[in-house]
């Protein structure tokens, strides 16, 4: 599959801010059936990716910018979408905003990063801190300071990592974070379970060390062919993600129960004018574990006033500017309820309006359980060899 052919940077209206024609294939005029598909289009369902006259276009929208890339041919959707967002992610870095007015200010660092990120329209360096290694022009500045020689960054075969890091002690942090979403009825079952995971590491290694790191997963090969950790319970992944330094993050659609539950009881008084809601929660993981700085966000009708709280722990805090209280919990043990009773004021809203707004507004919890993971992720090694001893 190729890469792009030409891309573009357009504003709102359409008009092309700037452009790279990589190939010479397409003509500056194929923005104007993306104008026609997009931006001119009463669809609001407007796909990312579309064919027109034998020409694939590939869009986003970044604030007030298109970002659109094209080609002829059977071109790789995924990897050209995915280098518009890195192109965008870049031009954060640079420009701190991205906007039409910061891309004009800046047009010929904008050029050099479109060289530079992509070379007969397939994407090279898309790293920023290597591209501040040799792009040297100055941000709303046109001065670049001339180099004797290209950075060994940009040569090296790891190019995310400059050679001859030194560091007074080596080490090495390691992280697994999972967030976990849940989507639970009225009567308590859960409607819809995701964990999204990462694993995040911090390295202060000296060299060009080259770290293994083990896993109790199960993952499948592209071919289908599988590969099942040896002993223990396994962990089944889907979207593993990898970047070129190996940053691993991944989604599990693995059906899970709520770590704390939530049962909210709501009270309107027989003239409407008071608004009573009781808050049960209740922690299901084990024992020993403790689940630290715990928010419950519950929503309440804008025109409340006011609030009187009670809870059996924590803190409670009516935030009118977010329509919510919040519930604060420094440290929920496990296996362990709490209640909370919360009174307002109703002065404009009737019984059946306050209901009509309740049923439409979840409760969101979030919560850290340090050393814990909902997926039973562990990390069983981590190897450190580093050749030039």
């Amino acid at each position: 599959m190729s890469g792009a052919s030409a891309v573009f940077i357009l504003d709102m209206k359409g008009k092309v801010i700037i452009w790279r024609n990589y190939r010479g294939e397409v003509p500056p005029s194929v923005t104007e059936q993306f104008v026609d598909n997009v931006i001119d289009s009463d669809d609001v369902n407007v796909k990312p990716v579309f064919v027109e006259d034998g020409i694939v276009y590939c869009w986003i929208q970044y604030n007030n910018i298109y970002l659109l890339a094209v080609t002829q041919r059977n071109g790789n959707a995924m990897m050209i979408l995915s280098y518009l967002y890195k192109l965008a992610d870049v031009l954060k870095d640079y420009f701190k905003t991205v906007d039409e007015d910061h891309i004009k200010d800046n047009f010929v660092l904008t050029y050099e990063l479109l060289d530079e990120m992509m070379d007969n329209g397939y994407p090279q360096t898309t790293e920023t801190k290597i591209l501040r290694e040799y792009i040297k022009t100055e941000y709303k500045k046109v001065k670049v300071d001339k180099m004797k020689a290209p950075p060994s960054a940009a040569t090296s075969a790891v190019s995310w990592r400059p050679e001859g890091i030194k560091h007074k002690k080596n080490e090495i942090f390691l992280d697994v974070v999972e967030k976990l979403n849940l989507l639970v009825a009225a009567n308590g079952q859960v409607l819809r379970s995701e964990i999204l995971g990462s694993l995040k590491m911090k390295s202060f290694l000296s060299g060009m060390p080259e770290c293994k790191l083990g896993l109790n997963d199960k993952l499948l090969a592209a071919g289908g062919a599988g590969g099942s950790s040896r002993g223990g319970k396994g962990v089944e992944m889907e979207d593993i993600k990898f970047h070129q330094c190996v940053r691993l993050s991944y989604r599990l659609n693995t059906p899970v129960k709520p770590l704390i539950t939530v049962e909210a009881v709501v009270d309107p008084s027989q003239s409407g004018r008071r608004l009573e809601v009781m808050i049960k929660a209740k922690s299901q993981f084990k024992s020993r574990s403790i689940a630290n700085s715990v928010e419950i966000h519950v929503p309440v009708p804008g025109d409340v006033d006011t609030p009187q709280f009670k809870a059996s722990t924590g803190s409670v805090k009516y935030h009118p500017e977010k329509d919510c209280v919040i519930w604060s919990i420094k440290q929920f043990p496990g296996q362990k309820d709490y209640i909370m009773t919360s009174n307002f004021g109703l002065p404009s809203v009737s019984m059946e309006a306050a209901r009509d707004l309740y049923a439409k507004k979840p409760i969101s919890v979030k919560f850290e359980i340090p050393y814990f993971t909902v997926s039973g992720l562990t990390v069983r090694y981590l190897k450190i060899v580093e050749k030039s001893g």
